[in-house]
């Protein structure tokens, strides 16, 4: 057999993370080039050059929350934007109300 080129620890792994570097990067280019050129991608419609339709806003159903759990009208209002963006309607929140929750607080406390 022929001698080895190098016994040096640090030159052996300097020419195998640059061999790893130099792989991962050609598989990062390789894949941004599948997804460049993916004939299985669906084509995107062009967008309409009128106006976009405004779509009406409903009053929500008045949603009963006490000021002294500390719920602002503001919190009020995003929840139900939430829940009715989640395809609910704003009729289906009969109270909001905050959990009392300690976990954290007790789980500090379990561990010692």
């Amino acid at each position: 057999m022929s001698q080895p080129v190098t016994t040096n620890p640090l030159i052996i792994m300097l020419i195998n993370m640059t061999v790893v570097f130099i792989v991962l990067v050609s598989l990062s280019l390789l894949i941004r080039l599948i997804h460049a050129f993916d004939p299985t991608r669906k084509k995107e419609a062009p967008a309409p050059v009128a106006a976009p339709a405004v779509t009406p806003v409903v009053a929500a159903a008045p949603v009963r929350a006490s000021e002294p759990e500390g719920l602002s009208p503001e919190v009020v209002a995003a929840i139900t934007a939430a829940v009715t963006l989640a395809g609910f309607s704003a009729g289906a929140i009969r109270t909001i109300r905050p959990l009392a929750r300690d976990g954290w607080k007790n789980s500090g406390r379990a561990l010692r």
